[in-house]
């Protein structure tokens, strides 16, 4: 089973009346043989509407019944399914649209005014298809009248996905993964999470990003269990759906763990115990570094292991993992190879030993085939023998986890010595006021770069700049503590919910003064 459209066919074989996909808002249950009809006749609309095997078809939808259905039909139709991302701007999703080829867009309609003056200039040869989450596609064709034809034969060399990046050093680039590339995403995920089918997840990720797309999607897809898909995350629903519908692990980013932990501390909930949630075997965490203090706080408050893992849309999401309870997580570290191979270079390309820093390279089938009419990125990021450059800079420990101490293009190197910004984020996280941080360099004369950092407090908390420099000198010491720290209500992020610290120069000054001592 190497194709999305073996998969689909293999369960609705052997699990035809297995439930695959909840819509907890609508109570409505997607068996797999359901999903796979809806693949089928999603396979039957797109050569109605002109496309052939390999051409691409985007979405622009919030979660629920039909994104998944359009996600995974469109795929297993031999088509090329492009998801684009609703929070990422004007300028961003006019790019992506015309960089990407798509012939077809199915769109809601929110989505469609919020973006109408993109959509005002689209070209014409590009289809417009008003889709509702839950009621699906306004097509212009009956199926009846759909051209009636097999769905083409697959192989897993086939391209299957195109998923631009959020473009935090310049324009977004198309990752392009083939079948096996996704199919190997999913079978990563349940392998390393030891996913069955009486497995049944919470999806609160949006799917115009690989960690919703491949974990939550794709995970529970291969290993025959089932997802929770609620149109969005709501801290005030988390839990209940959790109950209500029995799941039994989710996948969340570091940020949504704050929010989760924010919350019960204002509201004073008492801290659950194991009895409470016996059907709940862990939660994942993924897409950004995990305070190692917060990651301990959830599981004590919340009394559930939390699983740090790591990923990249190059390499159609998990690469590193923790092992599952009720093996002990190596806190501060996004675990070990999984389903791929991992190590670390120097500058020169040659290996590093355990314990010496460098750039963490991945190779397995899990890694993209290019970025799309980009030869000159291909060439940057992939070796001939298959090794992707991730541009993260790590070390393997002696029991070979990895630890990822920032980006190549993120390091602080103040008066020729390189900082790590997560060490100095983690310092700031011990704060009981901090919610989010973020350090980050900014040039300097005597230093070349200095240190700021930018900071979100907890609702209602009070904090000065000037307590947080001492704390951080108290923890760092003075050469590694900012020079100032600029508050903001919220951190900029991608779509995944990472903070995007090559934004925060700008803000940082711009605020500097906003909130004087």
């Amino acid at each position: 089973m190497t194709t999305v459209q073996s998969i689909i066919n293999a369960k609705a074989s052997t699990r035809a009346d297995s439930t695959f996909l909840i819509s907890p808002e609508t109570n409505y249950e997607l068996s797999y043989s359901g999903l796979q009809q809806a693949a089928q006749n999603i396979g039957k609309y797109l050569p109605a509407l002109g496309l052939a095997k390999g051409d691409k078809a985007a979405f622009l939808m919030s979660n629920g019944l039909w994104s998944v259905k359009i996600f995974l039909g469109t795929m297993y139709s031999g088509r090329v399914i492009v998801p684009l991302n609703a929070v990422c701007g004007d300028d961003q999703l006019r790019y992506v649209i015309e960089h990407c080829d798509a012939r077809v867009i199915f769109v809601e309609e929110d989505y469609r005014q919020k973006y109408s003056a993109v959509f005002a200039d689209l070209p014409p040869q590009i289809q417009i298809i008003p889709t509702c989450r839950d009621n699906g596609p306004q097509w212009p064709v009956t199926l009846e009248a759909a051209e009636q034809m097999e769905a083409p034969v697959l192989t897993q060399e086939d391209e299957a996905l195109l998923i631009y990046t959020s473009g935090t050093t310049g324009r977004p680039k198309g990752v392009v993964l083939t079948h096996r590339a996704v199919i190997a995403g999913g079978n990563n995920t349940a392998a390393a999470h030891q996913l069955h089918t009486g497995d049944r997840a919470l999806c609160v990720l949006q799917l115009y990003h690989i960690n919703g797309e491949m974990v939550t999607v794709m995970g529970p897809l291969v290993s025959g269990g089932s997802v929770v898909m609620p149109y969005k995350f709501s801290k005030g629903d988390f839990w209940s759906l959790i109950d209500t519908w029995k799941c039994t692990w989710f996948s969340v980013v570091p940020t949504i763990i704050a929010y989760l932990l924010e919350a019960a501390e204002r509201l004073d909930e008492p801290t659950c115990i194991a009895k409470d949630r016996p059907q709940l075997r862990f939660g994942r965490s993924a897409s950004a570094p995990l305070s190692p203090d917060m990651h301990r706080q959830f599981e004590a408050h919340f009394a559930v292991a939390v699983v740090e893992t790591m990923g990249l849309s190059e390499t159609a999401a998990q690469i590193l993992s923790n092992p599952m309870p009720p093996a002990l997580p190596r806190y501060g570290s996004p675990g070990i190879a999984f389903g791929n191979e991992a190590m670390i270079i120097d500058k020169q390309g040659k290996e590093q030993s355990r314990g010496d820093s460098g750039e963490l390279m991945i190779r397995g089938d899990n890694v993209m085939k290019e970025y799309y009419k980009n030869p000159e990125a291909t060439a940057e990021a992939l070796r001939a023998d298959g090794w992707l450059h991730t541009g993260d800079l790590a070390y393997e420990d002696d029991d070979g986890y990895f630890f990822i101490t920032g980006r190549l293009k993120e390091i602080i190197i103040k008066g020729g010595e390189n900082i790590a910004p997560r060490e100095i984020d983690e310092a700031l996280y011990q704060h009981t006021a901090v919610l989010e941080a973020a350090a980050f360099p900014i040039p300097d004369r005597n230093y070349g770069q200095e240190i700021l950092a930018c900071v979100a407090l907890k609702p209602g908390a009070i904090c000065s700049a000037a307590e947080l420099e001492a704390f951080c000198v108290e923890k760092l010491g003075k050469f590694k503590a900012p020079k100032s720290i600029s508050f903001m209500d919220e951190l900029p992020k991608g779509p995944s919910g990472k903070i995007q610290r090559l934004k925060l120069a700008d803000a940082a000054i711009k605020n500097l003064q906003q909130y004087p001592d």
